[in-house]
């Protein structure tokens, strides 16, 4: 592999995405908020799953979300929890990180989620703010990353929260399993 191959990988590639399998309990503690009656209310917004991106080099891409807004939040998208994750390798080089949410928007079947980078492999990750697009198509799945324009989530300065790009990768088919709970907020 040539430096401006590994450079690529390293830089676009492991910014590119996250492995990580999100924590069911953070999701079900935060999922819903029970009312006074005891009943379970709907939570106010979710972004939850994961998938392999399709690249036809074989690169290998995983991205995983579990992003949750309570009902009781429903006005306040700055308050979604959760995390997110992903991993890019190609040619056994690459790189992961994890996020920690500090923003979720949906709309319909689409969920722009940002949060703070917490943990990685890639020098220079951590602390900066990254976003990401789903579409929720229930047969591929789409996905964008605010560093698509940059090719390295490192090289992304003051990014503000809930920013992402269009959903314009596709997930790898039989991989995707997100599931995008639309927001409706009380304007």
């Amino acid at each position: 592999m040539n430096r401006h191959t590994k450079t690529a990988v390293l830089g676009l590639g492991a910014a590119l995405l996250v492995t990580a399998g999100a924590t069911g309990a953070t999701g079900a503690a935060a999922s819903a908020s029970a009312s006074a009656s005891g009943e379970r209310q709907r939570e106010a917004a979710a972004l939850t799953g994961s998938a392999k991106l399709y690249r036809s080099a074989g690169d290998d891409i995983t991205f995983s979300f579990d992003a949750h807004l309570a009902a009781k939040d429903n006005d306040d998208p700055l308050k979604a929890t959760g995390t997110f994750e992903w991993s890019h390798y190609a040619g056994g080089e690459g790189a992961w990180a994890k996020a920690e949410v500090d923003c979720l928007l949906t709309g319909g079947k689409v969920a722009v989620v940002s949060g703070v980078v917490t943990d990685s492999d890639l020098p220079g990750a951590k602390g900066k703010r990254v976003g990401i697009t789903v579409h929720d198509t229930g047969r591929q799945d789409r996905l964008g990353y605010s560093w698509a324009s940059t090719g390295n989530p490192v090289e992304t300065k003051d990014l503000p929260k809930c920013v992402g790009s269009a959903p314009f990768e596709k997930v790898k088919k039989g991989t995707g399993d997100f599931t995008v709970v639309p927001w409706n907020p009380r304007f």
